[in-house]
This record gives structure tokens, sequence and C-alpha cells, in this order.
């Protein structure tokens, strides 16, 4: 295990079979070609690229949900965590929010009761949110309150990697900059590590340290954001930055 990466993954393959029928046999779709990448602790790295040129594909294998075909997926800290991208349909809307935070502990089965509750209270002053949230259900929640449930969610056991797939597109530009202030302040007091994806590269340049550009399942860019930004070396990465 290397104690400064928080992820390793080496040229991973990934795809599916589509179509076939009675008469017709299955094709193979390839979503991600040699993927190799590092993402080193405490790190914010920027995945960015058109739809459905695989970013989604990549957090589903790190996640374990995809299996990949060949390549390797390393993980030196446990599994990540997930923030998604529409907090409303990620929690459940038929307990509040204390059974919501709670939930996972419950599940673990180390702690009791008190201490649980105790947790729950913790994450819920990290994250910004006042304790009468506690008793409410996502539905009496505003759409940058449930944002601030689901990444506190997500924090609840304590992970030291986070993958957060366009966690702020649903939010107006205001709720935006403060749940990405909340991020990097986390990020900062935690020690955190993200894998962040998102096609907003405005976003991406205010919150990441190292961004990776993907076009047709391939990592065909990566550096840091000022060399991205400042230095594209790809057409398609002048191309996604023209297109702001």
């Amino acid at each position: 295990m290397n104690e400064e990466l928080t992820l390793s993954v080496r040229h991973l393959t990934c795809g599916y079979r589509a179509g076939g029928g009675l008469f017709e046999k299955a094709v193979r779709q390839e979503v991600l070609r040699d993927v190799t990448f590092d993402l080193r602790n405490g790190e914010i790295l920027g995945l960015v690229g058109e739809s459905g040129t695989g970013k989604s594909t990549l957090a589903k294998a790190i996640l374990g949900m995809v299996r990949p075909d060949s390549g390797e997926i390393i993980h030196h800290t446990k599994r990540p965590q997930m923030i998604f991208q529409d907090p409303y349909s990620s929690l459940n809307p038929a307990y509040t929010v204390a059974w919501i935070l709670e939930e996972p502990l419950r599940i673990f089965g180390k702690y009791d009761g008190p201490e649980r509750k105790r947790r729950v209270r913790e994450i819920l002053d990290r994250v910004e949110l006042p304790e009468e949230c506690l008793a409410a259900k996502p539905s009496e929640l505003s759409g940058g309150q449930r944002q601030r449930v689901s990444i506190a969610a997500a924090l609840i056991q304590r992970p030291k990697f986070l993958i957060a797939d366009e966690p702020v597109s649903a939010l107006d530009v205001t709720i935006q900059a403060q749940i990405l202030q909340l991020l990097k302040k986390l990020n900062q007091e935690l020690g955190l590590s993200y894998l962040f994806i998102s096609h907003d590269l405005n976003v991406v340049y205010q919150l990441c340290d190292r961004v990776m550009v993907m076009k047709s399942g391939q990592i065909v860019e990566q550096g840091s954001v000022e060399e991205i930004f400042n230095h594209p070396r790809q057409d398609y990465t002048r191309q996604l930055l023209a297109a702001e």
C-alpha cells in the first residue's frame, strides 16, 4: 500500500453487451479504455468530459458497482462513499434526517444509541445544519439543505475518500457556491480526498487541485488546474473550455 495515495487505477477497461435478441448477437460496447491515474491523499481531482464519455461508469467501477473487464483498482483506504447529483432521490423520503444519518451506524453495529446520536449531531454541525433539521424529512428541506444532509450521510462513517457525481448541478448559483465552500472546508479539516465529477468547468476551476479530461472512455489529458485551463494540450480540451 502507498501511504501517499488514496486510489490507484491501472489500465482499466470496462464495457457491456448491448442489443441482441432471438436471432441477433449482442454487440460489445466499450465504455472505458485503458484508464490509468492516481488520487493522492487530501487531493480534489476533477473529472470532466461531455455526457456519455464514461465518467459515471468510472465512478461505479471504483465503488465496486461495475465489474471491470481488465485492469486494476487499488484502494489505499477503505472504499469511498458517494455524494449524488440529486439529493432528493438519494435520501429516503419516508424517514427523518436523524434516522437517515443514524441508520448506517446502526447497521454497522459497533456503537450504542447515545454514541450514534452524538456522531449524528457532530456530523450535522460539520455540514453547518441546525439541530432542528434532525426532525425533518427530506421534502421539508431546501435543495441546499438536502445536499448538506447527503454530504453528512456520506461522511457519517468517517471515510477518507468521497466520489461526488455532479453534486451541485441541481442547485442555483448562490447555493452552489455555498456547497463548494463546504466541500473545500471539509477537505481541509478532515483531510478528505475527492473524485469530483462535473461537466461544469467553472465549478472544477474553483474547487479542484488537478483535472482529468475524459473523451470516449479514455483520459486524454490530465494535469493541474492551471495547466489544463491555461495551457491545454489537446484540441478536445480546448473545445470544452471554449464552450463554457
